[in-house]
């Protein structure tokens, strides 16, 4: 059995709600053994998903959808697989020292970094994607190439993997989700999770 990956996803108030739920969906749902039953325990599971706020109060999504963080920054674990999910927040986020602190730290301790949708501001905004391919929602390509104009920006593709692995929008986040449960587990792993969602990939 495999040592199980800590997936933290960041959540925020105005984060959108695909952006966030698409890959918690994908990660939890991933089992390196194939079948329905295997969902019923987590033995078989590479990931433990979890969300991150900056406290455990609740946060108000885009549309109004209200989530209850699981951990707050001071009472989150150790985190090897790190996702940043985009929305409106995170213009608001740009600029808040202890949220881009934390994603600095969290980002450099971890295996690896990902983001969805607009996530890709803030990962911009703290450096790890300097020299870097990357993508974001179509709306916000050119904000983030003026963040940190040494990023090359590439749009049309689902998501973008040099290093650190970026996400166009929303909906995209699900192919990024599986291609992250491909790196960790395997492609076996990846397709029958996306069978078992009845998604395409």
């Amino acid at each position: 059995m495999m040592t199980r990956w800590r997936a933290g996803i960041l959540i925020f108030d105005d984060v959108e709600v695909l952006d966030f739920a698409g890959p918690y969906e994908v990660l939890s749902r991933a089992r390196t053994e194939p079948g329905v039953a295997s969902r019923r325990s987590d033995e078989h599971a590479p990931f433990q998903v979890f969300t991150v706020a900056r406290s455990r109060e609740p946060v108000r999504a885009v549309g109004g959808l209200q989530v209850i963080p699981d951990h707050g920054f001071a009472d989150a674990p150790a985190i090897d697989l790190l996702v940043v999910p985009g929305g409106f927040g995170t213009r608001t986020l740009l600029d808040d020292a202890e949220v881009c602190g934390w994603i600095g730290r969290t980002a450099a301790a971890a295996r690896m970094v990902a983001s969805v949708c607009t996530g890709s501001l803030l990962l911009a905004k703290v450096g790890l994607l300097r020299g870097k391919r990357a993508t974001t929602h179509w709306g916000a390509l050119e904000l983030l190439g003026s963040i940190d104009p040494t990023i090359r920006v590439e749009q049309g593709g689902r998501f973008v993997d040099d290093g650190v692995l970026t996400s166009a929008g929303i909906s995209a986040g699900i192919d990024l989700a599986l291609a992250l449960v491909e790196r960790v587990a395997g492609k076996p792993a990846a397709d029958e999770t996306a069978h078992y969602m009845e998604y395409r990939r």
